[in-house]
Parts: C-alpha cells; sequence; structure tokens
C-alpha cells in the first residue's frame, strides 16, 4: 500500500509528519485532505508575502507605466477614501482651475502624498480656462469673486459634495498680479477670501490665496516634473542615479537619495532654470552670499518637519528678456542702433537702403528682411554662417569679465558628472521642429544640424515646409528665426550656464509621460505636505506591532483571516473525524474482546 508523507520544516514545537494512505482512503477522505492541506499551505504562503502585499512602490518603469495608466482612467468619485484639492492659476492672459486628487497617506513619514490630476467620467482631465486675467480687475477689485465663480463652480460640480469641507482651495496669481501696485493686489485677493467662502463650502482662508513671486513659480515647476518622473521615490538598492544630500542640520550625516532632475525652459520672453543643490555652497564674499540667498530655496516636502529625508535646497532664478523672441528683438534693435550710428557718423544714408544690405549671419541664406524701429529702417540679408551667428549673440549675454554666469547674476555650482537636466519650451522647439532632434542633446550632433539649416538656402526651406518634411508646429516664423535662436539656445546653455559640450544628461522635451506638467501640481504637493499628520495615530498603532501582522491586517486581513477560518474549519472537522474513527475502533475493540471471551468459554467447556 503506498503511502505519501508531508512534512513541514517548522519550529520544533510545529514540526509534524502527515501520511495519506491514498489507496486506502476512501474518496470523501481524499478530497477533505486534499482542502486542508491546500489550505494550509495557502496560510504560510499568506505569512511569507506579507511584506510584498504593501502599497506598490511607484519607483519602477512597470509601476511607472501601470501608474500612468491609472491617471488615464477616470477618478472613482464613488470612493469615500480620497482626498481633493483645487489650485486656481491665476496668470496674465487668463486664470485656470486644476482638481488633483489622492488616496489616504500610508503614515510612512519618508512617503509624500500621491497626488494626481483628477479626470472626469470621459476621461478628460479636469481643467478649466477663462479669459481675461485676474490683473484686469485692478480697477474694480470687488469683482474678483465673480470673475472666479466659472472656475470653482466648475471644480465644485466634480468632486463630491460631501467631500468640499475638507477639500483645500488655493488661487495663486503670478505674473499679471506681480505688475500691478501692491494696494491693487491687496483689494482683489481681499475680495477672494471675504466672497468665496460664502457661496462655496470649500476649506479656504486667508493664507490660501496670495501673489507667488517668480522664484516660487519656479520652485513649484522644479517639484511638479520630479514629482512625475517619480525622482521624490525612496532609491532602490543598486541604483546609481543618486547622490550624497547634506541638510542645514547640524551634526547630520548625509543623505543617500534618488537624484533628481533640473529644469531649464525658455519661453519666448524669458528663460528660467532650477536645479538641486545637494551639497553646502560656499560663497567668495558676504556680497555674493546676500546675493544667492535670494535664489536658492531649501524646503521640506515630507510631512513632519523631524524628517530631513525630503529636504531639498533648489537654486532658482528667470532671466527676462532672454527668451528666444526678446533676444531676437534686442539683437535686432541693436542692428539698427548700431547701423543707424554709423550712417550718421560718415554721413552717409546708403547704409540704410536696398542696394547694401546688412549681411546678417543669423537668418538663412538668401533671405532678405526689413527691420523697422523708431522710423527706421534696416535692410537684411541673410547669410546663413552658424559659427558667426554664435559669436554674434554672444555678446547678449551679459557677461562681462570673463564672469561664469548670466547677466553676471550668481550661479550655484553644477555637479555634471552626477546631474540630469530637461530642456522645455524653445529648447524642444530649437531640437525637434525643423532638426527633428528632440529627445536626447547631443552638442555635436545639434551643432552639425544647425550649421546645415542655416547654410541651407530660402527658397529650399519654404519647399520642404511645403511638402511637410517638418513638424507640425513648424511655420515660416521658425523656418525664419531658426538659425538664430539654435545659436542662441546653443550660447545659452554652453556660454551662459557653462554646460561642457560633451555633456549627454540633457533631455529636451514638450510632454512628460504623454502630459503637460504644470506649475500646479508642485503647488499642490508643497501645499499639502503636512496634511498626512492627521494620519500618524494609524501609523503609530501600526508600528507597535509586528511587520508581519502589520502588514498582512492593513492591506490583506480579509484574505489573511479567510485562510485561519478555513484552515480552523478544517481542523476542527479532522478532528472529529478522527474522534469518530476512534470511537468505532473502540466498538470494534470491545466486540473483539467479547468475542474472545466467548471462544474461551467454549474451549473452557
Amino acid at each position: 500500500m503506498a503511502r505519501i508523507s508531508f512534512s513541514c520544516l517548522l519550529p520544533a514545537s510545529w514540526h509534524f509528519s502527515v501520511s495519506l494512505l491514498t489507496l486506502g482512503c476512501v474518496p470523501r477522505q481524499k478530497v477533505f485532505c486534499l482542502i486542508f492541506f491546500t489550505c494550509f499551505l495557502l496560510l504560510l504562503l499568506a505569512l511569507y508575502q506579507t511584506d510584498h502585499w504593501g502599497p506598490v512602490p511607484r519607483s519602477g518603469r512597470v509601476n511607472k507605466y501601470l501608474s500612468f495608466v491609472e491617471n488615464m482612467e477616470a477618478t472613482d468619485v464613488l470612493n469615500s477614501a480620497l482626498n481633493y484639492g483645487i489650485v486656481v492659476d491665476c496668470g496674465s492672459s487668463g486664470s485656470r482651475v486644476f482638481v488633483y486628487y489622492w488616496p489616504p497617506h500610508n503614515g510612512n513619514p519618508h512617503t509624500l502624498l500621491d497626488i494626481r490630476q483628477m479626470r472626469a467620467q470621459d476621461r478628460t482631465p479636469v481643467v478649466k480656462k477663462i479669459k481675461p486675467g485676474i490683473s484686469t480687475l485692478a480697477l474694480s477689485p470687488d469683482q474678483a469673486s465673480d470673475y472666479l465663480q466659472p472656475l470653482l463652480s466648475f471644480a465644485a460640480a466634480h468632486i463630491p459634495r460631501k467631500k468640499h469641507r475638507e477639500t483645500p482651495l488655493y488661487i495663486l496669481c503670478t505674473a499679471g498680479m506681480r505688475l500691478l501696485p501692491e494696494s491693487q493686489q491687496t483689494a482683489i485677493l481681499e475680495d477672494l477670501v471675504t466672497d468665496v467662502p460664502v457661496e462655496f463650502d470649500f476649506l479656504f482662508s486667508s493664507s490660501h490665496a496670495e501673489v507667488i513671486s517668480g522664484k516660487q513659480e519656479g520652485v513649484y515647476a522644479w517639484i511638479g516634473i520630479n514629482f512625475v518622473l517619480g525622482r521624490f521615490d525612496h532609491a532602490e538598492q543598486g541604483e546609481e542615479a543618486v547622490v550624497e544630500v547634506t541638510t542645514g542640520g547640524q551634526n547630520q550625516e548625509p543623505i543617500s537619495r534618488r537624484r533628481t532632475v533640473g529644469i531649464i525652459d525658455m519661453g519666448g520672453a524669458s528663460l528660467q532654470i532650477a536645479y538641486e543643490v545637494p551639497t553646502a555652497v560656499s560663497f567668495s564674499s558676504p556680497e555674493q552670499e546676500d546675493a544667492a540667498k535670494s535664489l536658492l530655496a531649501e524646503f521640506n516636502l515630507g510631512c513632519d518637519v523631524e524628517h530631513t529625508q525630503h529636504v531639498y535646497r533648489v537654486y532658482v532664478t528667470t532671466f527676462l528678456g532672454f527668451g528666444g523672441n526678446m533676444a531676437r528683438q534686442r539683437y535686432e534693435d541693436n542692428l539698427v542702433n548700431s547701423t543707424v550710428s554709423k550712417s550718421r557718423l560718415s554721413g552717409d544714408q546708403t547704409g540704410m537702403g536696398e542696394a547694401t544690405p546688412f549681411l546678417d549671419p543669423c537668418l538663412p541664406r538668401g533671405l532678405s528682411e526689413t527691420v523697422q524701429r523708431d522710423g527706421q529702417a534696416v535692410y537684411l540679408r541673410g547669410q546663413g554662417d552658424w559659427p558667426r551667428c554664435q559669436g554674434a549673440v554672444r555678446p547678449f549675454l551679459g557677461q562681462r569679465n570673463g564672469t561664469v554666469s548670466l547677466r553676471e547674476v550668481y550661479q550655484a555650482p553644477i555637479n555634471f558628472h552626477n546631474s540630469e537636466f530637461y530642456g522645455f519650451s524653445e529648447f524642444y522647439y530649437c531640437t525637434e521642429d525643423v532638426l527633428r532632434i528632440g529627445g536626447q542633446y547631443d552638442s555635436f550632433k545639434y551643432s552639425r544640424a544647425a550649421t546645415d539649416y542655416c547654410a541651407t538656402e530660402w527658397s529650399t526651406l519654404k519647399q520642404r515646409l511645403d511638402s511637410k518634411l517638418y513638424s507640425s508646429q513648424a511655420d515660416l516664423s521658425r523656418l525664419k528665426y531658426q538659425c538664430f535662436k539654435s545659436a542662441w539656445m546653443y550660447e545659452v546653455l554652453h556660454s551662459g550656464f557653462r554646460f561642457p559640450q560633451d555633456y549627454t544628461s540633457l533631455k529636451t522635451a514638450q510632454l512628460v509621460y504623454d502630459k503637460e506638467v504644470q506649475w500646479t501640481l508642485g503647488a499642490m504637493l508643497f501645499k499639502t505636505r503636512f496634511m498626512p499628520l492627521r494620519d500618524r495615530q494609524q501609523e503609530a498603532f501600526r508600528q507597535s506591532h509586528p511587520s508581519w501582522l502589520r502588514a498582512s491586517f492593513v492591506y490583506n486581513h480579509y484574505l489573511f483571516f479567510a485562510c485561519i477560518l478555513v484552515v480552523l474549519l478544517a481542523i476542527l472537522l479532522y478532528i472529529l473525524r478522527l474522534r469518530r474513527i476512534h470511537q468505532r475502533e473502540l466498538r470494534q475493540a470491545e466486540a473483539l474482546d467479547l468475542l474472545w471471551a466467548e471462544e474461551g468459554e467454549v474451549l473452557i467447556a
């Protein structure tokens, strides 16, 4: 008769062995034994896997993709555990409202809130924009709350009514409001603080409505891009993209954590750069230290000020007039002024005519253009010489006496051997729209492509545009100024910010994970960073229990208790079965004893 033995290598007090008479068991016993050992193995598996049942980390590539897919789904407004938040971006040309949501915090002080943009039932982002900007109400500040009413009503309609009281609302004003006198700014904000709570039941106070500085806006943008890229997550063991960070605290060991990315954003009018400075900065003079204080921001994104895992020191500054369009305008202004001055000094006006146009190395070869300033006109003829164009735009960086910063503004040191940057707006347009080499930046490849483009005849460039060989965003204006802007971008990056020509950790991009990253996401994360404190009591309770019990109870308590219940039931049935078998054997033994007794009496007789 075959025997099968099951033995579990557990502690000595748990060690046991069970044998099955597989050929002798009745079918019902076989089924019962199979169920029993299946349940027992499930219980062991449950105990072993509890550490893997916690929240899935957001750092892995696959997990990041799954998180992105989940972000594309409609937000489950029936989930009462979700929290919501609202940010109104009051810009210069208009205002936009963004609605975000996040699940409850897990209580770990080193984990940030998992904030995501809310999506409606049709999976579109919950965003609404109105025009003009709120700064147009400078003379009628009492209409500010009426101005924002459509945006707030839109947000209120998407957030469950029972969640309104606990939903924070932030109204943040940017460039347009910064241009107004302080008295007009105050009048608009006071109207919002007074009237908005009358109609809407959001979590809103006087500190939730403000005019933010350019520095704050840059910090929020830096937070937003790094949050989406998962750079605030814990560093994995053996990961290479890490940095050693020294915080402001005394006698504290450096922290090893995931490397964040810096951002460079060149718009039409201004240029902005923001990046982390992981080590303490030394200054050459008290004057330099004073200048640097306004450009360095140190903040804690963690939910507890006592933990420094998420303390970041970020350098951020804006250069007005260094955007692509404004740089070209300054360049043309200089051409007109210098040409007019030379003509006046020589008494010769022929330099102002079409017969002797100015040869502009920053326009494509064969392109003719007229520039007018204050009634004066200068005729330009494209020369298409990219190296000479680089030399022509370099003086507009504002660097004197060999200084190593744009416009002689203090720049914090960058560790180019262990850093990563993303270039947005003009950095992406210059590399992608016509050169079609956006993405990973290669300065040598970029220089060759820009040189070839500038040297191409204007008529050929237009033919290529008509043949749709360029990006769909490319137009005649892009073709006309691509040569200048490509040289300007190159000089800003390598001569201004002193990026090495062999630097390979710059990516030019328009979207991140196929979506635009707004600074409002960073603002929401920064504003709500202390909210997890209300869940700390639950975290303290979990920490007072063994790790395996805490993980299983919090994340898989239903499965855990189901396994226990099934196993206990199986054990009970098994004991009852053994008891019945034992009673039957006793009856058989008694009958056998009685039979032997009767046979003995017969033999005696």
